[in-house]
């Protein structure tokens, strides 16, 4: 991949801009001891994962001087990326469009979606799905090559 910050720029604006959400997203492409160490921390899951979020604040709500308020949107987006690669290959992908794809469900985590249950997961593989089309990027839900693509569960 060439240029990875301008790939990861495409796809988290273009997810943002389908979600009609604005605000700061940080993105960190790591190793899998670092993601593997944030996910037994934060998820009690002692193992890499491919993707995994974080929203801004635990409360969203900033109030102003004035006493009004704003919402605030955003988070960050860490994804370890020697197992992106390992997954993209194994799925018979590129890294390029898988890295896509977890960032789209990233923006998509910090939108409120989740896939805990078949019902969520559906909407948010459609949504996924929906997003990357408008982007060029093939359906990774798609059967392909006796293969299943997508994020982790």
């Amino acid at each position: 991949m060439p240029n990875p910050a301008r790939e990861v720029q495409r796809a988290v604006r273009a997810a943002m801009r389908e979600l009609d959400v604005s605000g700061a997203v940080t993105v960190v492409l790591a190793d899998d001891l670092t993601v593997r160490r944030l996910n037994h921390l934060h998820r009690g899951r002692n193992k890499p994962t491919n993707v995994l979020t974080f929203e801004y604040a635990p409360a969203d709500y900033a109030p102003t001087d004035s006493g009004s308020g704003i919402w605030l949107w955003g988070g960050d987006i860490i994804l370890a990326f020697a197992t992106v690669e390992r997954e993209a290959r194994a799925a018979g992908r590129s890294v390029r469009n898988h890295m896509m794809h977890l960032l789209v469900h990233g923006v998509l985590h910090l939108s409120g979606y989740d896939h805990h249950h078949a019902g969520d997961a559906r909407a948010m593989e459609m949504e996924e799905s929906r997003i990357l089309g408008r982007m060029g990027i093939p359906n990774p839900w798609k059967h392909r090559g006796g293969r299943e693509g997508g994020a982790a569960r």
